[in-house]
């Protein structure tokens, strides 16, 4: 898939990277900036969900929808779609922007709401992708591992980048007896957790 992304998808990638790479150097205020995931991380996400077994895919802080056209990628060929939660308003416009100039929408559920306020009503989850403020990312540990499937996969990012805000979280993940897991250096370091 890596060598056939669709060519708006890749376009719109390409814009969103050089948006937020410009974001990072011209000083614009930290809840504006997109702060996304980079192309590694990306292509890790794809490649996890392309190997998780049937459920529902939930994306936690959307953006503009860069990482969600990634994992969106996966949705088309599993033939499903991901449901993704984002709060800021103009995030929310630049993410439709980019699901309507990729022509992915059919694959994808974008709601504006705090996750932590839905989660708690879904079951049977595959796949969940964590990459929002770092404050409520134990809370919403908490709500989606027991809902994981046997084999489902979670993923929260800035693993290594918030070492600091998220080690009480990392440390509780790791010594979680319901996953295994492990942080994986790419990106801005990612922690992985499968559901035993």
């Amino acid at each position: 898939m890596f060598h056939t992304i669709p060519e708006k998808i890749q376009t719109r990638m390409a814009f969103l990277e050089e948006s937020d790479s410009n974001d990072r150097i011209n000083g614009t205020p930290r809840l504006e900036r997109l702060r996304q995931i980079p192309p590694e991380t990306g292509k890790f996400l794809y490649l996890f969900l392309m190997n998780t077994p049937p459920g529902k895919i939930i994306e936690i802080g959307t953006s503009a929808g860069y990482s969600t056209l990634w994992l969106i990628l996966a949705c088309i060929q599993k033939k499903t779609k991901i449901i993704t939660f984002e709060i800021l308003e103009e995030k929310i416009k630049l993410a439709r922007e980019t699901f309507h100039q990729t022509e992915t929408e059919d694959y994808v559920e974008l709601i504006k709401a705090n996750a932590l306020e839905f989660i708690p009503h879904y079951d049977n989850i595959t796949f969940c992708f964590l990459d929002a403020e770092k404050r409520i990312y134990q809370d919403c540990y908490n709500i989606i591992i027991p809902k994981l499937v046997k084999g489902g996969i979670f993923i929260a990012d800035n693993a290594l980048s918030h070492e600091r805000d998220l080690k009480p979280m990392v440390d509780h993940a790791l010594n979680d007896q319901r996953v295994d897991a492990l942080v994986v250096p790419i990106g801005k370091g990612v922690l992985v957790c499968r559901k035993i």
